[in-house]
């Protein structure tokens, strides 16, 4: 049988030659007269219709999966959503399914037929090795111990080689924005000619007519001292498809590698979240090329200009004094000093992560940077001094309350805090932890908590004991600080007095 085409070629020829009637043309040709009349109206046939609902029983068991995604993507943020793409890239890999990505996507498209997708159009351009970049701010969603928290994501993309840096900070400021560049040439290993903005606040104090701005000074000193190039977008529309390579990849890289929205327990495990999508990144190719964006890089990274011989200082300096209570106010937060320097003025170097705080040139305190107006951020171990000779604060404290707060009090320290006052009262018992608090300086924390957990185990309820322990660890290999508590078991009596700590004690100071 030949094609359509010649078949509505026959027909049409027979209509012309002989006359014959729709129903006569049908029967010849074994065609609905429907068919007919379609041939006698075009030499073209009409598309075949697609049909709509067809089954696909590799999806079947997964579509409950899907819908449950899908429907969570309403709470979710609005750029953390998952796209058709994703959800397939999770079947394969979550789930073990053997599932084109045709069929995926057409499952999600009939779930999403209410929503309208604008399509953007773009003029391909070429970029030069080491060149060009761009340079954008994106949010993403994260959950940080248990609290939804928003951040602001920093992204340096190459131009040439796709390759990127992208950054986690609390909030976009500008000071986040000075480092970001700073951590992205490091991680680049050099410096590109030019870097192409919108107009954000943190690079540009007006914009003028065209593409004249005023930039801002500390913008322009940074711009000086790594000896870039920097370009700006029209205003509106109008500049949106100027930097459209660092617009778009904002959202892939957010769809890729924060979605689910990823569970945190701290910054330090956001950032190594955040680092294994840009290594991960490295392995892909952009569609058109034969190369990855890593072996792209690789010969992008020769071209770019050197790095200073020095690093440039983007931290923010202030110079306030030590209240009473051994706080200094930064930026209407307030963090703790050692109380040895109450009454006397530090300086506080102001970065977007962290405030960082010296006397007389050497570092007295470091604390994770509070965007909460008059927050208090306090390290216990900087009134260990003062509840030496005040210990019945401790309880109550500030700075014990965020530690707890932090994570960082292990409650094995209450549980030997309570055996404690159980034994000698509730005032003695918090001289004992101050005691063996300030052991961490003499023998690191890791000592001093094995050495309490030490002491815990073998039913030694002393702080005295604890040091003990503490001392002889750190006279010994650190392997064999994990054998304490059996160790200790074996050689401790069964019901130990306090004659026996005595001894110990003893014992253990010659």
């Amino acid at each position: 049988m030949g094609s359509r085409v010649e078949q509505f070629e026959q027909i049409r020829r027979d209509r012309e030659v002989e006359g014959l009637s729709i129903r006569k043309l049908a029967e010849r040709h074994g065609v609905h007269r429907r068919a007919v009349r379609q041939a006698l109206a075009s030499a073209v046939p009409p598309p075949k219709r697609r049909p709509e609902g067809r089954a696909a029983p590799a999806l079947g068991p997964y579509r409950a999966l899907i819908d449950e995604w899908l429907t969570a993507d309403r709470e979710a943020p609005r750029k953390q959503r998952h796209t058709a793409r994703r959800i397939w890239q999770r079947l394969v890999a979550e789930h073990g399914a053997e599932v084109a990505e045709v069929t995926v996507r057409q499952h999600v498209r009939a779930r999403r037929r209410a929503i309208g997708l604008g399509v953007e159009a773009y003029v391909p351009q070429i970029h030069h090795p080491g060149a060009e970049a761009e340079v954008d701010w994106g949010e993403a969603s994260v959950i940080m111990r248990d609290t939804p928290i928003t951040i602001g994501l920093f992204y340096l993309r190459a131009c040439h080689s796709g390759a990127a840096y992208v950054g986690a900070f609390p909030r976009m400021t500008q000071q986040a924005f000075l480092e970001g560049h700073a951590e992205a040439f490091d991680h680049f290993g050099g410096v590109f000619s030019l870097i192409r903005y919108d107009n954000l606040r943190s690079a540009v104090k007006l914009v003028l007519r065209g593409r004249r701005r005023v930039e801002a000074d500390r913008f322009t000193a940074m711009r000086s001292h790594y000896r870039f190039a920097s370009a700006f977008t029209l205003v509106g529309i109008a500049g949106a498809h100027e930097k459209g390579g660092v617009e778009g990849e904002v959202g892939r890289y957010r769809r890729r590698h924060l979605v689910p929205v990823p569970e945190v327990g701290s910054w330090a495990e956001l950032d190594a979240l955040i680092a294994r999508g840009v290594r991960h990144d490295l392995g892909r190719r952009i569609v058109g090329r034969a190369e990855t964006v890593g072996e792209a890089m690789a010969r992008e990274r020769v071209l770019l200009g050197p790095l200073p011989a020095e690093a440039h200082e983007v931290s923010e300096i202030s110079s306030p004094r030590v209240d009473a209570k051994a706080l200094v106010t930064v930026r209407q937060s307030r963090y703790s000093v050692p109380v040895g320097l109450v009454g006397l003025r530090v300086e506080a170097r102001i970065r977007a992560r962290e405030v960082v705080v010296s006397h007389r040139g050497a570092e007295v305190a470091r604390h994770v940077r509070s965007y909460e107006r008059l927050a208090v951020v306090a390290s216990l171990d900087h009134y260990l001094d003062l509840l030496r000779d005040k210990p019945g604060a401790l309880q109550g404290s500030l700075a014990l309350a965020q530690e707890r707060a932090r994570g960082a009090w292990p409650p094995m320290l209450d549980e030997l805090w309570a055996q404690i006052a159980a034994r000698y009262g509730s005032s003695e018992a918090a001289r004992h932890m101050v005691e063996v608090l300030l052991l961490a300086r003499e023998v690191g924390p890791e000592r001093m908590i094995a050495a309490a957990a030490g002491a815990l185990a073998a039913g030694a309820h002393d702080g005295r004991a604890v040091a003990l322990l503490a001392r002889r660890a750190a006279r010994a290999p650190v392997a064999a600080i994990g054998d304490l508590p059996e160790r200790i078991t074996l050689t401790e009596r069964e019901a130990p007095s306090l004659d026996d700590y005595d001894q110990l004690l003893e014992g253990g100071s010659r």
